[in-house]
C-alpha cells in the first residue's frame, strides 16, 4: 500500500483560509472600538479581506 500523500497542495488554502478567518474576527471586534480606531483599522481589514479571497480564487484545487 502506498502511504505516499503529497498534502502540500493543500497547505496553501489552508494558511489562507486561516488568515481569513482571523480577518473575519478582527473586523467582527470593531463594533467593540472607538469611531476612530474603527476608521483606521477597517479599511486595512478589508483590503486584506479582498487580497485573501482572490488568492483563494486563484488556487485550483
Amino acid at each position: 500500500m502506498d502511504m505516499n500523500f503529497n498534502f502540500e497542495p493543500v497547505y496553501p488554502r489552508h494558511d489562507l483560509m486561516v488568515e481569513l478567518s482571523q480577518v473575519e474576527m478582527a473586523m467582527d471586534s470593531l463594533s467593540e472600538s472607538d469611531d476612530t480606531e474603527r476608521g483606521v483599522l477597517q479599511p486595512d481589514l478589508e483590503s486584506r479581506m479582498n487580497s485573501l479571497l482572490e488568492a483563494l480564487d486563484h488556487l485550483a484545487i
